[in-house]
């Protein structure tokens, strides 16, 4: 059997319909799991290649400048990569390119000279202006084949989903707590 973290995605749609026809224990829950998974592999996909091929830029790079694009006053190296769910090793590799880059800046804090504040500089504020506004238009192309209405229905019902994820690990949180 393949290993599901293998699989490209077109092995994932074929992994949905062989679940649809072999029944067997929680079939519904993997199903709807390969359809997610396929979906966010199919766009990240997508949005990777367009970084790359017009903006000669990564994902994480992109991720990062939204982070400090929204926090003008810059942010803390540790506060953004918990932000971002990397570790700080990865954060400061991409902060180090992008400030040989020019496009934001390190400052060292005056309450703690261990502890680096970033932020954008105004020609890093201009570029990823435009690689956020190219960034919502493949977004919004991407989705486009929904209505309006089916949009926030998907949207509050992926809400629900993200409330039923994070109970389900606080109880296995909880169950690793108590005694045996």
């Amino acid at each position: 059997m393949t290993d599901t973290l293998s699989l490209t995605t077109h092995d994932h749609i074929d992994a949905e319909y062989a679940l649809r026809e072999n029944p067997h224990d929680h079939k519904a829950e993997l199903r709807l799991w390969l359809r997610l998974l396929t979906c966010t592999n199919l766009m990240e996909a997508e949005i990777r290649k367009r970084l790359r091929e017009r903006f000669d830029t990564t994902l994480p790079r992109f991720d990062l400048m939204a982070q400090l694009y929204r926090a003008e006053d810059g942010m803390l190296l540790g506060e953004l990569s918990q932000r971002m769910m990397v570790s700080n090793g990865n954060v400061t590799g991409l902060v180090d390119r992008l400030v040989q880059e020019g496009l934001i800046e390190r400052q060292v804090t005056e309450t703690d000279r261990r502890a680096a504040r970033v932020r954008m500089t105004a020609r890093g504020r201009s570029v990823f202006s435009e690689m956020a506004e190219a960034h919502g238009d493949w977004i919004s192309e991407m989705l486009g084949g929904l209505s309006e209405g089916d949009q926030e229905h998907l949207w509050s019902r992926l809400g629900e989903l993200k409330t039923s994820v994070r109970g389900a690990l606080a109880e296995q949180k909880n169950q690793r707590r108590r005694p045996k």
